[in-house]
C-alpha cells in the first residue's frame, strides 16, 4: 500500500503533534504555514517543521500535491483558509477542517470545498492536544468520515466517525466546551477568591473530596433533578454569593451569571410543574427547553 500523502496548512500545536505521528506511521508529510513567509519567523518554523520528518512546501505544494488535505490554522483564518485554497483542489482530495469553528462555519467551509468537487471532512478535537498528544479524542462528520477515522486510526490516532451531516462534530464541540470551559472559569473564580480570604487549600480539598466521592454521573444528575425543586433556594444563596464576591473586591463574573440561571427557573414557575424531585434530568432539561421557546 502507497503511503498516504497528508498536507498541513498550518502548523501550531496540532500540526506538529499530528504531523509527527504520522510521519512515525509512514505518512508522507508536508507543511506549510504563512509564518515560512515572515522573514524573521521562517527559520525557526522550518525547523519545526523538519523536527516532524515533514517536508516544507508552499502552499500550492501542500494542496496540489496531496490526497488529504488538513487543515489546522488560526480559528478566524480557517474559512479565508478554505476559500484561498478552493481554486487549487480537485475531485479525489479530501480537505479535512480541524479548526475549533463553530457548526456554521464548518457548514460553510464544506459548501466552499463540495464546489471544487473535492470532498469535505469536519473535524472535532475533544481535548487538549498539548496535554494528551495523538490520543486526543476526535469526531468526524461527512460523507468520508469513516475513511478518515480509518486513516488517521492506523497511524495511532484516536477518531470516531459521528455524523454524516456536516456541522453535527462541532456542535457537540462547542456544546462540551460548555462544561469544559466553563468548569475551569468556575474553579479559577471560586479560588481567586478564596485565596483572597485565605482558604484556597482548605476549600481545594473539599472540592476535590467530595467530586471523587461519588461517579460524576451521580453527582451531575442530582445537580439537575434536584434543580427543578432547589432552585429558588439557590438562586438566594447565589446572591449572597455574589455579595461576598463583592466584599472580597473582585468582580463575580460567573456568579452573577449563575444566579442569573436560576432566577429564570424561578420566573417560569419551575416549583408548580415539579412538586417533588424528578426521575429524571430530562424532564429538567425538557421544561427548560420548552420554556425558553416560548
Amino acid at each position: 500500500m502507497a503511503a498516504p500523502k497528508i498536507g498541513f496548512i498550518g502548523f501550531g500545536e496540532v500540526g506538529y503533534t499530528f504531523s509527527r505521528v504520522m510521519n512515525e506511521a509512514g505518512a508522507e508529510v508536508t507543511v506549510y504555514d504563512v509564518l515560512l513567509d515572515d522573514p524573521n519567523r521562517a527559520d525557526d518554523i522550518r525547523e519545526r517543521i523538519t523536527e516532524t520528518g515533514s517536508k516544507v512546501g508552499t502552499l500550492e505544494e501542500v494542496v496540489k500535491n496531496n490526497n488529504y488535505i488538513l487543515s489546522t490554522v488560526i480559528i478566524q483564518a480557517a474559512k479565508n483558509v478554505a476559500q484561498t485554497v478552493a481554486p487549487m483542489l480537485k475531485p479525489g482530495q479530501i480537505y479535512v477542517d480541524l479548526n475549533s469553528t463553530c457548526p456554521s462555519v464548518k457548514v460553510g467551509i464544506g459548501r466552499i470545498i463540495a464546489a471544487t468537487g473535492a470532498d469535505f471532512v469536519e473535524g472535532a478535537i475533544l481535548g487538549a492536544v498539548g496535554a494528551t498528544g495523538a490520543e486526543t479524542r476526535i469526531f468526524t462528520a461527512g460523507e468520508k468520515r469513516q475513511e478518515i477515522a480509518d486513516l488517521f486510526n492506523r497511524m495511532g490516532m484516536n477518531v470516531q466517525p459521528y455524523s454524516r451531516q456536516i456541522g453535527k462534530a462541532s456542535m457537540f464541540k462547542m456544546l462540551r466546551s460548555i462544561f469544559s470551559k466553563g468548569v475551569e472559569v468556575l474553579l479559577l473564580e471560586m479560588l481567586v477568591a478564596a485565596k483572597r480570604a485565605d482558604i484556597d487549600k482548605d476549600l481545594w480539598k473539599d472540592i476535590t473530596r467530595f467530586m471523587t466521592s461519588k461517579p460524576f454521573d451521580k453527582i451531575g444528575d442530582n445537580w439537575m433533578r434536584s434543580h427543578a425543586v432547589a432552585h429558588e433556594r439557590r438562586y438566594y444563596e447565589m446572591l449572597q454569593v455574589v455579595e461576598t464576591m463583592k466584599e472580597l473586591n473582585i468582580e463575580p463574573v460567573m456568579s452573577e451569571r449563575t444566579a442569573a440561571y436560576f432566577k429564570q427557573s424561578v420566573d417560569m414557575d419551575m416549583s408548580k410543574f415539579f412538586p417533588e424531585k424528578p426521575e429524571s434530568f430530562h424532564e429538567v432539561t425538557k421544561f427548560i427547553d420548552e420554556n425558553l421557546r416560548q
